[in-house]
């Protein structure tokens, strides 16, 4: 029996390649990065920065409550952004989502994602107690 089981949240976009969209692993879950596409599996690559994030978000609770978490278990967020610009946009979104709860987070300037994506979200939890 493998210590790594792998999460993937039955209303979530389906995996784009050879990766799963969570593992657990003790009492830690792994959230693989988050991009703009809709549990159908539309990509929202050409959407604003605000739709676009909102979207990574709601991958990323979707992940963590098939894993058994909630985003108060966060305890580590890392975020790929494109333009700098758009932090005040990214920063508003993600207060609003993840409400009062601060996990440590680090962000991440890269160059343009393939497709038009702006954002890209992955996470650690922290399960139980």
């Amino acid at each position: 029996m493998s210590a790594l089981t792998p999460i993937a949240p039955a209303g979530g976009p389906p995996a784009k390649g050879p990766y799963s969209p969570g593992i657990r692993a003790g009492n830690l879950l792994f959230v693989s990065g988050q991009i703009a596409v809709a549990a159908d599996g539309s990509a929202l690559a050409h959407a604003d920065l605000e739709t676009q994030t909102r979207q990574c978000l709601a991958n990323l609770c979707a992940v963590l409550e098939a894993g058994g978490a909630t985003l108060e278990q966060v305890a580590k967020v890392t975020v790929y952004m494109a333009d700098p610009e758009g932090w005040p946009v990214f920063n508003r979104v993600y207060a609003e989502v993840f409400d009062a709860h601060r996990p440590a987070r680090a962000i991440v300037p890269v160059p343009a994602f393939p497709g038009g994506f702006l954002v890209e979200i992955d996470a650690v939890a922290v399960l139980g107690g």
